[in-house]
This record gives structure tokens, C-alpha cells and sequence, in this order.
């Protein structure tokens, strides 16, 4: 039975009242909760991974704490269905952890690698209970930012899926029809490449179209440069075929026909998202921190500024945005072995924000870029951004 849940605003100083480790799976969902009255005592609790059986159990968490203080909320997740949905109550305080914290903590305890939803859920909750000082409570951006952030990475990995399939098309059209990569500049990235590998996957299929209708083609896609136009019809008429063993010729050809549609289908998306994009941003309050930053165009700035959100309050000092973003160096050394500093491979939104901003403003002199509005103490990053410190 789903209860309804009346919610009671907690103040900021609110005692703690329990400490909860969630192992989140597909089919079900392990629970551990020990109470700040007696702490040795776990409770254990299974969820089932259906969306009355959560509000159920936050119905639950409501009426035997509510009246407490915070329950404190341990997870290996910063999205996903269960911390939008907590997220939403005051009563609950959510640490989000990186996997490999979790990974690492177990191997403290479990030497030999064994791992277990409810070992996994009891350790979670002994992390936030025992550690709380050295963990970050998850403060999420405002609905705008959030949805920026969104927006910029479904078309980070729609123009990731458009590289992909440009490369495997490269590859398939070297082993039988070189040529069109001469024709298309090497750029198969576009419209007018999707749609001509689309319509003629091969060089014979492409030498019998007429130059009229081949110049009207180029004419559609906006290459209208007669210069340009002349040099690829003469390539194509003058093309000699890398093969003609119809053993290579067809399946290659079918491969890129399939492989160019799926392209094509990729490029209205990707414009719908920069679309999306640059209107939220331009309407974002805090636009005017990033829209000038060297080497931050209208892709970069967007990622620039969901990278930092909105709690500016967690970069203290500019090493806390190196660790968030993944870039920041690690110091290696022993005894016996001098210091290495290598850095982060992880790769997220934010590192890659970061670094492209570090290769795009390499040579741009460092500029004070956020000001301190808004700023309530001083904040080193919304005082203070220079765009290299992503590279320091």
C-alpha cells in the first residue's frame, strides 16, 4: 500500500536520526539502516524494484524518523530513478559515492573480492555512519542547470555515435571506393555525405548519374562553389575502381549504405539538441560567467557551466574542481621510487569540459572570469576562474 507522505521541513541543524546504505539492482533492492539510537544494530530490508514498493518504504522512513531528524543516504549513484525520487523530501540527507570508493572500501574488509548485494548495502551504511566527516552531502543543481546538463550530454554522445559511425564508414569505403573520401573532403560527418553514400554506395553506381543532376545534388546540400563542383565532377568522371570483384564491392557497399542512413538519422537530432541547448543557455542567470571565455563556444560554455553548476560552494580552493573533474594530478611515490604525478584517465562530463577548455584557451592570456554574485563568503571559484587552471 502506497501512503501518502506529508512533508515536514527540517532545518539545516536537524539531528541525525539514521544511517541508510541502498544497493541499487534492476530486479530488487538491498536496504541496510541502522538507527542513530543504536547503531550496532543493522536492519536489513529488500525492495522490490517497483515504484509503489519505494514510496512505501519513504512512507515508512517518514513516519518512524520524520519527527527525529535526517536520514542519511548512502548510494553508488548521482542519478537515476532512486536519487530523483528522494531527492524531492527533505527528510532525507543523500551521499552519492563513486563505485570504485565503494569497490575500495570493501577491500578493507573482503581481501579475497567477494561482493554481495547486502554486504554492499551494510557497508554503505557503515561508510556514511562512521565517515560522514569526509563525505560530501549532494546538493543538486536547479532544474535549469540540470536540465542543461542533460541536454549536454545526450548530444556529447549523439555527436560521439556520429564520429563512430564516420570512422567505420572511412574504413569500409578504403577496402573498395577510395575515391568518394576525396569527392566528400574526408568529411563524412555531413549531410551531403550521408545522403550520397546513401544513394550511390559505389563508384559505378555514382558514374552513371548525370553532372546535371549531380550539380543540382551538390547545389541541395549547399555546396554551391562552381570550383568546387567542377573538381568533384571531374573526379568522379575520371575515378578508376579499386576493384571490381563484386565479392568486395557489394557487402561493402551495403555496410556503408546502412551505416550513412544511421548517420543521417543522427544529424536533425543533434541539431534539435544544440537547438535546446543554446535557448536554455541563453536564458540561464548565470550565462554571462562563461559566453566569454577563450575558447568557449556555443558547445564548450554550456558544458562549462553544468560542469560547475550551481553549488560553487564544494570548489574551495581550485584542487576541489581538478578532483570533480578528474584531471587533477595524483602524487605515486615510495622509498624507493621518486614521485610521479600522473593524471586522472576518468572519463566524465566534467573532465572533458575541462580539458577542452584548458586546449582551446592554451594560449589565452588568464581572465577573471566569475564574479561574486551572488556570493554569500568567499568562494575561490566564484571569485576567482582563470580558464588555464584546468591544465594546471
Amino acid at each position: 500500500m502506497n501512503e501518502a507522505v506529508s512533508e515536514q521541513p527540517l532545518s539545516p541543524e536537524a539531528e541525525v536520526a539514521a544511517f541508510v546504505g541502498i544497493d541499487w539492482a534492476d530486479l530488487k533492492h538491498d536496504v541496510v539502516l541502522r538507527s542513530a539510537g543504536d547503531p550496532a544494530k543493522s536492519e536489513h530490508q529488500v525492495i522490490k524494484s517497483e515504484i509503489n514498493a519505494l514510496n512505501d518504504w519513504i512512507a515508512q522512513m517518514h513516519n518512524r524518523f520524520g519527527a527525529k531528524g535526517k536520514v542519511l543516504v548512502c548510494l553508488e549513484q548521482s542519478r537515476g530513478a532512486l536519487i530523483y525520487q528522494l531527492m524531492a523530501y527533505e527528510l532525507f540527507e543523500l551521499y552519492p559515492i563513486n563505485p570504485s570508493q565503494l569497490a575500495n572500501y570493501r577491500k578493507t574488509f573482503f581481501s579475497s573480492g567477494a561482493k554481495d548485494d547486502r554486504p554492499d548495502a551494510d557497508l554503505l551504511s557503515e561508510l556514511v555512519m562512521c565517515h560522514r566527516d569526509r563525505l560530501k552531502a549532494w546538493k543538486p543543481d536547479d532544474q535549469l542547470t540540470r536540465e542543461l546538463a542533460s541536454l549536454n550530454e545526450g548530444r556529447r554522445n549523439a555527436v560521439d555515435r556520429r564520429t563512430e559511425l564516420a570512422n567505420e564508414i572511412k574504413s569500409q569505403l578504403k577496402v573498395y571506393f577510395p575515391v568518394a573520401l576525396q569527392i566528400l573532403d574526408n568529411d563524412i560527418t555531413t549531410a551531403l555525405a550521408a545522403d550520397l553514400l546513401v544513394q550511390w554506395p559505389t563508384l559505378a553506381e555514382l558514374q552513371k548519374v548525370s553532372p546535371g543532376k549531380l550539380r543540382k545534388f551538390f547545389y541541395g546540400h549547399n555546396s554551391r562553389q562552381e570550383k568546387k563542383i567542377l573538381e568533384r565532377l571531374t573526379l568522379i568522371k575520371q575515378a578508376k575502381p579499386l576493384t571490381t570483384d563484386v565479392a568486395i564491392i557489394r557487402p561493402n557497399a551495403l555496410r556503408v549504405k546502412l551505416l550513412a542512413q544511421q548517420l543521417k538519422s543522427l544529424l536533425p537530432f543533434i541539431a534539435e539538441y544544440e537547438r535546446r541547448i543554446a535557448e536554455l543557455f541563453g536564458s540561464h542567470p548565470d550565462r554571462f560567467l562563461f559566453d566569454d571565455l577563450p575558447g568557449a563556444g556555443p558547445a564548450l560554455a554550456p558544458r562549462l557551466l553544468t560542469a560547475f553548476g550551481t553549488d560553487r560552494d564544494r570548489f574551495e580552493v581550485v584542487g576541489d574542481l581538478l578532483n570533480l573533474s578528474g584531471i587533477a594530478p595524483v602524487r605515486i611515490a615510495s622509498e624507493k621510487r621518486p614521485a610521479k604525478m600522473p593524471a586522472s584517465t576518468a572519463a566524465v562530463p566534467a573532465q572533458s569540459s575541462c580539458a577542452k577548455a584548458s586546449m582551446s584557451s592554451v594560449n589565452a592570456p588568464s581572465v577573471t572570469a566569475l564574479g561574486p554574485k551572488r556570493a554569500t563568503k568567499p568562494n575561490a571559484v566564484a571569485a576567482k576562474v582563470t580558464m588555464p587552471l584546468c591544465a594546471q
